[in-house]
């Protein structure tokens, strides 16, 4: 009997050795763990603990025949490894030495090998025969205080909203009919408004709660309803309610915010143009002052510079218009107008023009359609002034002296409007994260000879590749975007430029990662995936457009690349390289701590999964992508190049800094997120998330890295095979995290994912 070749006490650790040898990722540190735990075994004789270390020794491994041995003796012990249990690994221990030597204590020595290795079921089970339990156990972590920790302080907000959507109204089925369709939506709107959601950004005296940064919070949830309810509840409310509520004054606000949020009034948003697409400073619609009748012309010059893609332009009375102001014969810059677009019988007035854009890719619940203005007058009160006004005397006043300074103050207060795109995003990759996953914790696929049942989809170390990380990214998102939000509504900072740098590139890459993963979650469905029952291919559609609208994505990159090089000044041009010494310092001192092999070379677990670590190799990136691009600029201004020729030529440079930026900038906020959490059990769980998001993010810019010199071919290697191991070490969790999100189970109707 095989019972005869080791002690009780050594035959516990067989199993750990097996799997531990069975992973070709056994570093110096993990080896110490298993010596730590066996020197602290009491039940260990002298001999035993020497038996036992001499089977760690990396140099001379198990031989194959003694391995072949090991698992031959799990297998003749008839144990299956039960998944659920609190620690599976140490319990399967104990029950396979108790076949061969009577009842066994459990050890808890192998449990601290299972918990400091961050040993899971995953990373076994296809070594042993595994139990297989149907039933759904309770996991270490509660989705509901996962869902506490990402609610927040808006908790009282967002669950008075999933309430609401509990209403039949927003049932979801397929609608393809977009008259049917746009008019269901707009019941929902309205619907919404009755509710109160419409105001809430708004002043209490307008309906509102003043609430900016709980309005952004429900678009996520909105998006589990329906992509084109959201998008056209953020139309109404965000930007044409929001023109008037940050453009406007008091007069605006008193005469329109409140049928606005009650939709009374249903507007539009009318500033991207045929022609120009995201150069709004270039748009050619004009709005002529006239000063004997004291109104304003609007017109459309051309047949190409119509309002193009307006939402709500079907269903709405009025237009916020964003036109060249000319006053005085003198262009002074884009300015927004609120012009009527119908009467009370929803008849078009003379000289606006309305063409429906027809079906879409996506969201066809949301009426967009194009606009023409032939010499439509309005009131000159008609202007939202905040920012610039027409004086009793007939002349243009801002207290803006510098019209680029004017123009992006105006653009920055519709900031927020990015922060919803890309929380709407957010939500839509939730959604599909959570039917993908939910998927692969139920589907079975493929066998070997020794199983009959096949294993879950989930178990496969490709399939924990593809989607966790992502999930990883979705919780590093959503924290990010809530700090956006505050820092935009901190009302003791009144200059937004930063913010709006921040936002531009974070808009940017939350967007594409949306799409990405709504892709990645479509694919790890396989046909189900394709079906429009399981809500992925509809979401496909709806968040495409997301990369271009409130601002094209690769635009609003270099958007932000240039207030980085600027150190936040609205305007880059040939003298502000004052910088450019900070940042060759910056340089330096990252070039001295790099350089030396030992840091280059280092693969050990601690230091990997150090956020120091994570931190400083996406700072690195941004400073010397921020250096060199500002090297390569000046040398072409030395040239006589002008500056804008000069950007043209380092555009890609450019973009692939916005990226940088954003990802470090996301990071670090999550960093900080996790810092103030008390629960230290969650606070791990957080923890392992951004090590994964940060390794990843490493790990996709590898090739950058190498040619840096910043790492070394084999910490490259070790990277890669740690962000295998973060993925198989959260499998256990995915269930809790996905449910973490918390969708409603009104509103996960995917059957797939119930």
């Amino acid at each position: 009997m095989i019972k005869e070749h080791y002690t009780a006490p050594v035959l516990q650790y067989i199993p750990v050795f097996y799997i531990i040898w069975s992973d070709d990722l056994l570093s110096a540190s993990e080896i110490n763990v298993v010596e730590n735990a066996i020197s602290n075994d009491v039940s260990l004789s002298s001999a035993d603990k020497k038996q036992l270390k001499g089977w760690l020794n990396v140099k001379t491994p198990p031989k194959n025949e003694l391995f072949k041995s090991w698992k031959q003796l799990i297998i003749n012990s008839d144990v299956k490894l039960i998944e659920h249990e609190t620690f599976p690994l140490t319990a399967f221990s104990q029950k396979v030495t108790s076949h061969y030597h009577n009842d066994i204590s459990f050890n808890d020595q192998i449990k601290n090998i299972e918990i400091n290795l961050g040993i899971q079921p995953n990373h076994y089970n296809h070594l042993f025969d595994v139990h297989i339990d149907l039933e759904k156990k309770s996991s270490q972590y509660s989705a509901t205080t996962i869902d506490t920790i990402l609610k927040g302080e808006h908790a009282e907000a967002i669950d008075s909203f999933r309430a609401v959507l509990k209403d039949p109204i927003f049932s979801w089925e397929v609608r393809r009919n977009k008259e049917e369709f746009r008019n269901h939506v707009l019941k929902q709107v309205e619907f919404l408004a009755d509710k109160g959601y419409g105001a809430m950004a708004y002043p209490e005296a307008y309906g509102g709660t003043n609430d900016m940064e709980g309005y952004a919070t429900i678009f996520e949830n909105m998006m589990w309803a329906d992509g084109s309810l959201t998008i056209k509840f953020g139309v109404q409310f965000g930007l044409f309610g929001g023109s008037i509520q940050k453009l406007g004054t008091k007069k605006h606000h008193d005469q329109y915010l409140s049928a606005t949020g009650k939709s009374a009034l249903l507007g539009c948003f009318a500033m991207t143009e045929t022609g120009h697409g995201s150069n709004v400073r270039g748009i050619k619609t004009t709005a002529t002052y006239n000063k004997n009748t004291e109104t304003i012309i609007i017109h459309t010059p051309g047949k190409n510079d119509n309002k193009e893609y307006i939402g709500n332009a079907i269903h709405s009375k009025m237009a916020s218009v964003f036109a060249q102001l000319i006053v005085n014969g003198k262009n002074e810059g884009v300015h927004a107008i609120l012009v009527p677009l119908r009467n009370k019988k929803h008849e078009l007035l003379p000289g606006v023009t309305v063409e429906d854009n027809g079906y879409k890719l996506g969201l066809n619940g949301v009426d967009n359609g194009k606009i023409w203005f032939n010499q439509v007058e309005v009131p000159k009160d008609n202007l939202l002034n905040k920012y610039g006004t027409i004086l009793g005397n007939g002349d243009y006043y801002s207290e803006i002296k510098n019209p680029n300074k004017r123009f992006f103050t105006m653009l920055g207060t519709l900031v927020g409007g990015r922060i919803c795109v890309a929380r709407a995003g957010l939500g839509g990759a939730k959604f599909a994260l959570t039917v993908a996953i939910k998927h692969a914790l139920k589907r079975r696929q493929f066998n070997d000879s020794v199983k009959i049942q096949e294993d879950l989809l989930m178990d496969y170390p490709s399939h924990q590749l593809r989607l966790t990380p992502l999930l990883a990214s979705a919780y590093v998102y959503h924290i990010t975007l809530d700090k956006m939000m505050s820092l935009y509504c901190d009302e003791s900072q009144p200059d937004k430029r930063q913010i709006e740098t921040q936002v531009a590139g974070l808009k940017s890459i939350i967007t594409w990662y949306a799409n990405d993963t709504i892709q990645e979650c479509r694919e790890a469905c396989g046909g189900k995936g394709y079906l429009l029952e399981n809500r992925i291919a509809d979401l496909k559609g709806d968040v495409d457009i997301f990369t271009t609208f409130e601002g094209d994505n690769n635009v609003l990159l270099q958007l932000a690349a240039k207030g980085v090089l600027s150190n936040f000044n609205a305007e880059f041009n040939s003298a502000g390289f004052s910088t450019v010494l900070k940042l060759l310092s910056s340089q330096l001192s990252d070039k001295l701590s790099t350089i030396n092999p030992l840091y280059t070379n280092k693969t050990d677990k601690e230091h990997l999964y150090n956020p120091k670590f994570h931190v400083h190799a996406l700072e690195h990136r941004t400073r010397r992508l921020t250096y060199t691009i500002a090297m390569r600029i000046r040398g072409y201004i030395k040239k006589g190049i002008p500056s804008y020729q000069a950007f043209l030529k380092v555009q890609t440079h450019l973009m692939t800094l916005g990226k940088a930026y954003s990802a470090e900038l996301a990071y670090k906020s999550f960093l900080e997120h996790n810092k103030a959490m008390t629960n230290a059990e969650y606070k791990a769980l957080f923890e392992k998330l951004g090590t994964l998001y940060a390794l990843h993010e490493i790990r996709k810019d590898a090739s950058w890295y190498l040619e840096q010199g910043y790492i070394s071919g084999t910490k490259s290697k070790a990277i890669r095979q740690r962000v295998e191991r973060l993925c198989t070490e959260l499998r256990p969790h995915l269930d809790s995290l996905v449910d973490g999100f918390g969708i409603p189970d009104h509103l996960m109707t995917a059957p797939i994912a119930n």
